[in-house]
């Protein structure tokens, strides 16, 4: 208990003689009472307490509310920004209704501002820490004409609201304090954002720290919420308030959250019988939680060695800052997105999405409508779903550089959200004239460009490709053994999980039938041109056939398996469905006819027969291809439908 020298005491009496009725120790004071000294107000389940104190730092005081059983846990002070400079202080409410502290002078220190007045005003300290000023009429939460929960400072407590009330104009936020001084505002704010869909920054000043994610109807996106035995959040949206809140599922824990000196933004509990607070969990946790921290265009996934990736068709700004782990400077387009080519998306899963910088929202859209939106949109990057509380549904679109993406393991459930990007498609559009090439086994294929300076193809097996994990590896294993100028080069392969791909030379021309079969583009191919092709393929199987050290069948040559390299020297691709065969065969018979019809030999396509002449017979098609620029003449045989 705090004493007084007996001239201090006896002047705080005389100036405080007016208030003839002091409070003892109950949860309401009405007109005519005051709180002075250690006389305090406590709530009715004996959880919090009001009165005076003391600043650890200097002797100035202040009127605030903590925790009964843990005095030194502050929640709420009423000024201070304007703190008590003598020792004496006194707490009243006006007749109509306004809360003020007066110091020792009579001088108003700090008053509340209602815009009503009450006829029957009563100020109360409720068992959840609020501070309320009712009509003792009606003692109703409808009739609250002022209440502490819409001012706080560091502490955020279960049925408070962060957010703004567009009635009022009142905006609540949190406010870190400087050092251990409650008393001291520092620099950190936690608060709610109402651009678009819903979201929750620590700043430090103007600059974002952290977010939380856009809501998504059933939590914030980079709050992935894990089970707990404590809250349950809850999004509150009226016509007039758009904010966020949280209940206790246990009336036996005390959960408060608070905004450290620091900026780190922490759960604390306290359990019935305990001596002290536990700190549950906290947020920034790790170098992904902070904003930004891989740069534009990227995903931070900390559970990985390399924290920082760029999204696919996309590489570092600056590989030399990247090489250092400096990540800020992000990632820019591998090639720019034209809207006269077909594009595409990558689908982005286990993510927090995007920043809302330059955005465009749609609450009503299918999932297929946002995706056709953003398609005939130019300037679209990507596009998601607003809202997964029934299914999927609404559109929300983002324009420029994407922005504080956070990837997540899929064991976590509940962060399951999908992101997709826009990316150039090269693999399904025949005018591209990789067609084939890219999509008949993988489903998809990339340019890329390694960092010393060499091009690259990258191709991707699709889940629902027809190629499956042993052709894979049977290319991989055939290509990676063959070093001859007329095939394709295998630079390296991923075997990771799901994924499955090839890293090739690049061709810059493309493959064989994206000249020949096009008028246009045939012309480039004089007849000598032409001659020099078939004969570098030729070159190619008589190397495949004789000269390798074990006898390969190709089993699958067509023109689109025949890559052009800057000078259109031909190149053999494609090896997924090739054989080895041993030094005493000359031919094998398979039940599993694969391959291209119209390209596979009689004997092949009719009882799965194959040798070095189903080859032949492939790259004779392809001469001929070659020389007439049309493509295969079909024809009967067996009963089998074939092409000649």
């Amino acid at each position: 208990m705090e004493t007084f020298s007996l001239p201090t005491l006896f002047y705080c009496l005389i100036a405080f003689s007016k208030f003839l009725e002091f409070c003892i120790a109950a949860d309401t004071i009405s007109p005519g009472q005051a709180i002075s000294g250690n006389q305090t107000l406590i709530s009715s389940g004996q959880i919090f307490e009001l009165g005076f104190f003391s600043s650890d730092n200097n002797m100035s005081r202040y009127l605030g509310i903590w925790y009964k059983k843990t005095p030194g846990v502050l929640v709420w002070i009423a000024n201070q920004n304007n703190p008590l400079t003598d020792p004496c202080g006194i707490f009243i409410i006006s007749n109509n209704g306004t809360l003020i502290l007066l110091n020792q002078r009579n001088d108003t220190i700090w008053y509340s501002n209602s815009a009503r007045a009450a006829q029957n005003p009563v100020a109360q300290l409720l068992d959840s820490g609020n501070l309320v000023l009712i009509d003792n009429l009606t003692l109703s939460s409808e009739s609250y004409f002022w209440k502490s929960f819409d001012y706080p400072l560091n502490s955020w407590l279960p049925g408070m609201t962060l957010g703004k009330d567009t009635s009022n104009g009142l905006d609540r936020f949190l406010t870190s304090c400087r050092d251990s001084d409650i008393a001291s505002p520092g620099d950190f704010t936690y608060k709610f954002d109402y651009k678009g869909l819903p979201q929750i920054f620590i700043k430090r000043g103007s600059m974002k720290k952290f977010r939380t994610g856009l809501w998504n109807g059933v939590r914030f996106s980079g709050l992935p919420m894990p089970i707990n035995n404590f809250f349950f959040p809850i999004l509150a949206s009226y016509k007039e308030l758009v904010g966020f809140k949280y209940e206790p599922k246990n009336k036996l824990v005390y959960t408060r959250v608070t905004l450290s000196q620091s900026g780190i933004l922490q759960r604390i509990v306290f359990m019935e019988g305990s001596s002290e607070w536990t700190i549950m969990d906290a947020i920034p946790n790790d170098l992904c939680d902070n904003y930004g921290q891989c740069g534009a265009n990227s995903v931070c996934r900390s559970y990985k060695s390399s924290i920082c990736e760029c999204l696919e068709g996309f590489i570092p700004t600056s590989p030399e800052e990247w090489k250092m782990l400096v990540w800020s400077s992000g990632c820019v387009r591998r090639t720019p997105l034209d809207c006269k080519k077909k594009d595409g998306f990558i689908k982005l899963a286990w993510v927090k999405l995007p920043d809302l910088l330059e955005f465009w929202l749609n609450k009503s859209m299918s999932t297929m409508e946002c995706e056709a939106e953003c398609l005939k949109n130019c300037s679209c990057t990507a596009y998601a779903n607003s809202d997964i509380t029934e299914g999927a549904n609404g559109c929300l679109i983002w324009f420029g550089d994407l922005i504080d993406i956070r990837g997540y393991s899929e064991a976590n459930e509940n962060s399951r959200i999908n992101l997709s990007f826009k990316y150039e498609e090269k693999a399904d559009d025949p005018a591209s004239g990789i067609n084939d090439f890219w999509n008949a086994y993988f489903g998809v294929g990339f340019q890329g460009h390694l960092c010393t300076g060499q091009d690259i193809a990258v191709k991707r097996l699709s889940k629902n490709s027809r190629q499956g994990l042993e052709e894979f590896k049977n290319e991989v294993v055939i290509v990676a053994k063959l070093q001859h100028r007329n095939l394709v080069r295998l630079l390296g392969y991923c075997i990771q999980g799901d994924e499955r791909m090839l890293i090739y030379e690049y061709m810059p021309n493309k493959s064989l039938d994206y000249f020949i079969f096009e008028h246009s583009r045939s012309a480039l191919l004089a007849w000598p041109k032409r001659f020099d092709i078939v004969m570098g393929i030729v070159r190619g199987f008589l190397y495949l056939h004789q000269d390798s050290r074990l006898q390969i069948i190709h089993r699958d040559l067509k023109a689109s398996n025949i890559l052009l390299d800057i000078n259109f020297n031909p190149k053999i691709s494609d090896f997924g469905l090739a054989r080895t065969f041993g030094g005493g065969e000359a031919e094998v018979q398979t039940d599993r006819v694969v391959g291209t019809y119209g390209y596979m030999s009689p004997e092949y396509a009719t009882d799965g027969t194959f040798s070095v002449k189903s080859d032949i017979f492939s790259l004779g098609m392809v001469a001929v291809e070659g020389g007439q620029g049309l493509g295969t003449i079909g024809y009967m045989f067996g009963g089998f439908m074939l092409k000649i």
